[in-house]
């Protein structure tokens, strides 16, 4: 299991081998992580399977993060989780609708880039 910077796993937390929790992630207590959980996002246990809630947006604040960077990443996660959009349509859309921050790029890239695939 890779745990990225400022990753936060709650306890009794479960996790697949090879799996990947991105930077500043932030998982919940008594969760299975079975896929990779994405960088800047926060994870939870929802009616027994893994889920991806929104934006950490306490631990990104905490850590000092701009407005304008979460504002982004919660437009990302819109695109991503929220559109009824496949997978690949859904990233090219933040790619190509969201101002182009290192952040979101990031988050596009770790998509883009797992073996697992991405809760």
């Amino acid at each position: 299991v890779h745990l990225q910077d400022y990753a936060i796993v709650g306890g009794c937390s479960a996790s697949h081998q090879f799996c990947t929790v991105g930077k500043h992630a932030m998982v919940g207590g008594m969760t299975k992580i079975r896929q990779d959980v994405p960088p800047f996002m926060l994870c939870d246990m929802v009616e027994g399977a893994m889920k991806v809630i929104g934006v950490n947006v306490v631990g990104l604040t905490r850590r000092g993060f701009a407005k304008d960077v979460i504002l982004a990443l919660k437009e990302a996660h819109r695109f991503i989780y929220r559109e009824h959009l496949n997978r690949s349509q859904a990233l090219d859309r933040v790619e190509h609708d969201i101002d182009p921050i290192p952040e979101v790029a990031e988050l596009v890239a770790f998509y883009r880039n797992s073996q697992r695939g991405v809760a």
